[in-house]
């Protein structure tokens, strides 16, 4: 089923495309008003449309500081685009449909089951509801938790408005924070580091796996998919803590005033914020060439399927992974916790892999070129596109310095990261024909 738009017939990644777009144009919109701007006077409509897609594509990445060049107008504006961003617009156009007594038809429906990656288009509304009410219910929970731990530092008042903007950006893993150091004043906070790494850790697991563990809870039931991504997750988060725990030991510029109580919550923390998180409690620049490394390999492989994260996603990462295995030990099918995976799947993981490894380098060698004056370390341009295309938001202190094309170039990585790398293949390519003839088998040498 397809949307016609001046008498074209749009498919649903297409659709998604366009939504999304919309979506970005109107926040531009909003945020380009002086009403938006702490100054009283308009922040440009280039950084007006970089803060609405990095919002609405939940990356965190910022060019102007959003705790002072913004209003509490534009600030709201933010985190509602971070909402309708991270849950997906249709999830709220469903929920509108459902209060006015309208119908979802079955268009809207696959629209539905595309944009939450719902294997079945059968239960996609009763999904819809579902995502609205354990995005509400944890960002209401964690805000009450926030608000009691900030209100004797800020003010009742300030502390329900600072946890209720932290706890959206948080869930959706937006990264996006009202204090130009992020969470670094946090960073041996027990409360503010598992309520936040909470919601965007769970917020990364991805809504079906959510809906899987809430309806199923016990491990034996849950779906392969939902295994497969705490499996992997778990993995992940514990090879990424141990790695910056034993890194940036060795290095004074973050952990050198820190207890170890609070080198041991800020490893916790940073190997969770690259799932494409984008909060940081140590000075993400300062850190270590290897713990640098790790965190992009971390940021490019991201948050999983149908969650508000980007990259490559959890679940595509393991089903690499068991094909390498496969291929190692001469196995013809790929198997996943004694369950096989079709060669449909496998394919579709590695063309996953390949275009986003191919953006990923593409971007770099383009912001080579854009900013070549500034003289950035490659290391710290990669770091920057990874983030981009992971909708992370971290950054070694590269986005508030772009030039205006240079912005443009990771409006577009944000954008393209944020719907993946396969939508727009699909949206490019044309109606899939079966071909009629089939050629002969022949073999190429491989290795």
């Amino acid at each position: 089923m397809r949307l016609r738009i001046f008498n074209y017939d749009l498919s649903p990644h297409q659709t998604m495309i366009l939504g999304f777009a919309v979506v970005i144009f109107i926040g531009a919109v909003l945020l380009v008003l002086p009403i938006s701007s702490a100054t009283s006077q308009s922040i440009g409509w280039l950084d007006a449309l970089f803060t609405s897609t990095s919002a609405v594509c939940v990356t965190g990445l910022v060019v102007l500081d959003t705790g002072s060049d913004f209003s509490v107008f534009g600030q709201l504006v933010i985190m509602l685009l971070i909402q309708v961003g991270g849950l997906g617009f249709m999830t709220f156009g469903v929920i509108f449909a459902i209060m006015l007594g309208k119908k979802i038809s079955l268009k809207n429906r696959l629209l539905i089951r595309e944009s939450t990656k719902s294997i079945s288009s059968i239960s996609v509304v009763r999904l819809a509801v579902g995502i609205m009410i354990i995005a509400f219910g944890l960002e209401l929970i964690a805000a009450t938790i926030l608000t009691l731990r900030w209100a004797g530092e800020f003010g009742w008042q300030e502390a329900v408005y600072q946890a209720a903007f932290h706890s959206v950006s948080a869930f959706n893993n937006a990264g996006f924070s009202l204090w130009p150091d992020s969470l670094s004043q946090y960073v041996g906070d027990p409360v503010v580091n598992l309520t936040i790494s909470a919601l965007f850790i769970i917020g990364g697991l991805g809504f079906t796996v959510l809906v899987d563990i809430y309806e199923k809870r016990k491990w034996r039931q849950l779906t392969l998919h939902s295994k497969v991504v705490i499996l992997t997750s778990s993995i992940l988060t514990l090879s990424g803590f141990i790695v910056i725990f034993i890194m940036e030991s060795f290095n004074p510029q973050t952990f050198g005033h820190l207890s170890l109580a609070e080198r041991l919550w800020a490893s916790f923390f940073q190997a969770v914020t690259p799932r494409t998180a984008g909060f940081n409690t140590i000075d993400t620049g300062a850190m270590m060439s290897t713990s640098l490394l790790f965190t992009i390999f971390l940021m490019f492989v991201g948050a999983s399927t149908g969650s508000t994260g980007g990259g490559i996603k959890t679940n595509t990462f393991a089903v690499l992974i068991m094909t390498l295995r496969s291929v190692v030990k001469g196995e013809e099918e790929v198997t996943v916790l004694k369950r096989r995976i079709s060669d449909n799947l496998v394919f579709q993981a590695l063309a996953v892999i390949i275009l986003s490894f191919g953006i990923v380098l593409l971007v770099s060698l383009l912001l080579t070129i854009t900013e070549h004056t500034a003289q950035y370390d490659f290391l710290e341009i990669l770091f920057e596109a990874t983030s981009a295309f992971g909708t992370v938001g971290l950054s070694m202190g590269v986005t508030g310095e772009l030039s205006p094309l240079g912005k443009l170039i990771v409006i577009a990585t944000m954008f393209i990261g944020r719907l993946g790398p396969l939508t727009f293949a699909f949206a490019l390519a044309l109606r899939p024909t079966k071909s009629k003839i089939r050629y002969p088998e022949d073999k190429i040498l491989i290795g």
